[in-house]
Order: C-alpha cells, then sequence, then structure tokens
C-alpha cells in the first residue's frame, strides 16, 4: 500500500510539473518583485492549511521576508462568516504587497473572506487549492465564491475531490492525505523560482540558512537587523 501511495504522490508532482509552470511563474515574479522592492509577503492558511502556511517562513533555505498570519483557532471557526474579515483585519498589511492563501477546497467562508478582505486592501492574491475539489462544491460563504474565484494566481495542486488517494478492500473511506505535500512542492518552487527571478533582475534574494550550519546564526542575524523597521518585526524570529 505504501509503494502504491508514494507512486500517486510522485505522478502527482509529475502533473504540477506539467501543468503548474505558467502559473509559478506568475507567483514567483509578484514575490520577487515585493522583495526586491523591501516590503512583505504574508501566508495564511486555517486548520491544515496552516502547515503550508508556515512552510515557507522563517525556515532554512527560505526567502524574507515572509510573515505567517496566523489563525489562533487553527480552523475550528474557518466555517463561521464574518470571522476571516474580523481576523484580517487585525493584521498591518498594506497595499502593495501580496499574501499566499491556502485551502484544499476553497469553499469556507474564513480563507474566501481573508481574500476578499486583501483585495479590497489591494494586496495581490495567490491561492494553492485543488480545483478538481473546489471546482465541485458549493461555496458556504453568502457571495457564492470561492477561493480560487477572488485569486490574481491560482496554483492548483492537483489533489482529487476530498484530499485521500488510497482505497481499502471492504472500506469504503479513502485515506492518505495529498493536499500537504503538494502544496509544500507548490511554495517551495514558487519560492525558488522568485530567488532566481531577482537573480536575473539583477538583485540579490534574502536567502536563510540553517542555523545548524556554521556561520547561519550570523548570516541571518545580519537579515534580521536589516528588516528589523518593519512593523511585523516584533513577531519574527529566525
Amino acid at each position: 500500500m505504501y509503494e502504491a501511495y508514494l507512486e500517486q504522490l510522485m505522478d502527482l508532482l509529475r502533473e504540477l510539473k506539467q501543468t503548474q509552470g505558467e502559473a509559478i511563474r506568475q507567483a514567483a515574479a509578484i514575490v520577487g518583485d515585493i522583495l526586491a522592492r523591501g516590503d512583505v509577503v504574508y501566508t495564511f492558511g486555517s486548520g491544515h492549511s496552516q502547515l503550508l502556511a508556515r512552510e515557507v517562513v522563517t525556515r532554512a533555505g527560505g526567502l524574507v521576508p515572509l510573515y505567517h498570519l496566523p489563525d489562533p483557532v487553527w480552523g475550528m471557526a474557518e466555517q463561521l462568516e464574518g470571522y476571516g474579515k474580523l481576523l484580517f483585519d487585525t493584521f498591518p498589511v498594506k497595499s502593495g504587497e501580496a499574501i499566499f492563501i491556502i485551502s484544499n477546497s476553497g469553499r469556507n467562508p474564513e480563507p474566501i473572506e481573508i481574500a476578499l478582505a486583501a483585495k479590497e486592501r489591494e494586496l495581490q492574491v495567490i491561492v494553492v487549492t485543488s480545483l478538481a475539489h473546489s471546482q465541485t462544491v458549493e461555496s458556504r460563504h453568502s457571495s457564492g465564491k470561492k477561493l480560487y474565484e477572488v485569486a490574481d494566481v491560482v496554483l492548483d495542486n492537483r489533489v482529487p475531490r476530498g484530499d485521500a488517494l488510497m482505497t481499502f478492500d471492504g472500506v469504503s473511506e479513502k485515506a492518505g492525505a495529498a493536499s500537504t505535500i503538494l502544496g509544500a512542492a507548490l511554495m517551495n518552487a514558487v519560492m525558488l523560482e522568485a530567488a532566481q527571478y531577482m537573480l536575473d533582475q539583477g538583485v540579490t534574494p534574502p536567502v536563510l540558512v540553517s542555523q545548524n550550519l556554521d556561520g547561519g546564526l550570523e548570516h541571518n542575524l545580519k537579515l534580521q537587523e536589516h528588516y528589523q523597521h518593519m512593523a511585523w518585526a516584533p513577531y519574527y524570529y529566525f
């Protein structure tokens, strides 16, 4: 069973390579331009999607400044209309920046409201979602919109409806989720492409180094000092 699961994941990763190149490049250009001028890129997810929002923030080999906008209740209120807008209004974002919003189904009010509020404040919205899932379910938001319909760029993780991949004899439910693995691959692909985009523009990308390598801490502290003037600096760590 584990071999079949890993094979399916590899097939889906190949699908990402074949189908998501243009969206990855578009997202990377947005990220690269924002970081090159010294502004901020944000990430948001509720529930398990919060894992992906954290995936590219303050990690070895990652770019700065990327800030994770936390959902303090980890998705427990993601179906409560109004909560996403209230939460977003607490964040010190500014016009011209960008936000990644991750939701596999893209149907719940919280991520949709985060996207709508971000657009109102003139942020660019990059969405990571499963179109196979989102396009086959109804929105739970009163607007009738789903997350991908609010996005400037859509990164489709290619995960089948329901997320789980594997079937068992005698069991009706599927098991073996894929959205975290495929979503992490997409997020990291964008960051790598953004680093190359910056280099192509003659800008050195601000890349964190593992603090478990000699000299890593010193390198990261220099980056931290460079960005300490930002509104999010007190919440940022390496």
